[in-house]
């Protein structure tokens, strides 16, 4: 979820540049977790590193149009259908715990 709202708060106002501060305080989470974030905004194409580069700020601007439209359709779905999306993302980590949960089983069952 943090990708996600990282990703739409950027693409709200394409002309704000980011540092990592500002967006864990507006995300309320840790910096080191937001300057994550913005590094892999930029490594998909979505962000890129805003003027001066040395200050270490980010602001939206994707690599193209096809990924700006997607993102657009994105944006447009996740206000529409906010708890669906919610959920889809939630089911899918709580799948991927319990598919971790059970490999452990299986393999500590593999010990006796």
């Amino acid at each position: 979820m943090p990708f996600l709202e990282a990703l739409l708060l950027l693409r709200a106002d394409p002309s704000q540049q980011w540092e990592s501060a500002m967006l864990a305080s507006r995300l309320y989470i840790r910096e080191r977790v937001a300057s994550e974030l913005l590094a892999d905004l930029c490594t998909g194409g979505i962000a890129r590193s805003g003027d001066p580069p040395a200050a270490h700020c980010y602001r939206y601007d994707p690599v193209d149009v096809a990924l700006r439209d997607r993102i657009d359709r994105l944006a447009e779905l996740y206000a529409r259908q906010l708890v669906d999306v919610t959920h889809l993302i939630h089911s899918s980590l709580e799948r991927q715990a319990q598919q971790f949960a059970d490999a452990f089983r299986l393999r500590k069952d593999e010990e006796r």
